[in-house]
């Protein structure tokens, strides 16, 4: 027969039960992560999501701030859909991480893909990346001036829709002059379409291009933020020359949606470290020449939500959506 125990008794193993259950909860938060996080990068190797990606993770690994590796996982393939459909399939997945982009907004919004900004859980944002409008190191336009002068430009883009076909279009039409706009496929055949004199002007990522710049394949006619930059005190911002273009990809880092609270926290908290830390200034921002931006999941989110109504006009403004 089952021994009985008095009720005092049993309250005070029902009690030493749950304040065990619950100290097993709490170590099982405290533990994470346990297994190596999975990077997915919706593009190729060697694309700016590609580069920041690596570079997140090489200094996540040189400040120690994961016990576990960061695997970089590329998935291209559909203007990001592919990429961005499997990360958001992963829902509720702690172990899976990735960058939001332009295809993050552009796609969806086109009709490309069945997930949007809405299925995925914001992190942070840990930098601004602008834009310089350039040229050809040979080419004859040496400034906006002489664009509006000719009348019209062809300009290469590294996509059906992204940041530089929107620049392009948005210059165009403030300058009342015709744009024709190719697309490629990415800033590397963009590029290099522009070096061999096939298109008139790309607009890049100061990141991505700053090294043709400075090394003198390319010339810089103007650039998209708010003032000069220091790396290229000479170039102009596009208020300066009269006309209201200022934009700056916003690079950060999402998660699957459903992502538990404290695993959000953890991660808010890693790459708030990484953001301030020397090493990622030293080897990243002042690398890359990127611009220093630190938003908390929060803010970030609303941002988010804030890019993607912005690109809907534009989009609609412009004719690529209806």
């Amino acid at each position: 027969m089952p021994a009985k125990f008095p009720r005092s008794v049993c309250r005070i193993l029902m009690s030493a039960l749950m304040i065990s259950a619950l100290s097993v909860g709490v170590a099982k938060a405290d533990d994470y992560p346990t297994r190596d996080i999975q990077f997915i990068v919706p593009f190729s190797a060697g694309g700016g999501s590609d580069v920041l990606a690596r570079n997140i993770a090489g200094a996540i690994k040189e400040l120690k701030l994961l016990p576990v590796n960061i695997l970089i996982d590329n998935r291209p393939g559909s203007g990001g859909a592919v990429g961005y459909n499997f990360l958001a399939g992963r829902k509720g997945n702690p172990d899976y991480v990735g960058t939001v982009s332009i295809a993050f907004f552009t796609t969806p919004l086109m009709g490309g893909s069945p997930v949007s900004y809405k299925d995925f859980q914001p992190l942070a944002a840990i930098a601004r990346d602008p834009y310089i409008m350039a040229v050809a190191a040979n080419s004859p336009f040496k400034s906006i001036k002489d664009l509006a002068a000719k009348g019209t430009f062809i300009a290469g883009s590294p996509a059906a829709v992204s940041d530089a076909t929107l620049l392009a279009r948005r210059l165009a039409s403030d300058m009342k002059v015709k744009a024709q706009v190719v697309p490629f496929d990415g800033d590397g055949e963009a590029l290099s379409a522009l070096l061999g004199g096939h298109v008139d002007v790309m607009f890049g990522n100061l990141s991505e291009i700053i090294g043709q710049v400075k090394g003198g394949a390319i010339r810089a006619i103007a650039i998209t933020t708010e003032q000069r930059i220091a790396d290229l005190p000479d170039v102009p911002t596009f208020k300066e020359l009269g006309y209201d273009i200022e934009l700056a990809q916003l690079r950060g880092m999402v998660m699957p949606l459903g992502t538990p609270p404290e695993t959000v926290a953890y991660w808010e908290a890693l790459l708030k470290k990484l953001a301030e830390s020397d090493y990622w200034r030293e080897h990243y921002l002042e690398r890359f020449s990127v611009l220093p931006a630190y938003l908390d999941s929060k803010a970030f989110g609303a941002e988010i939500t804030k890019i993607n109504d912005r690109y809907e006009v534009l989009m609609h403004e412009l004719g690529v959506i209806k």
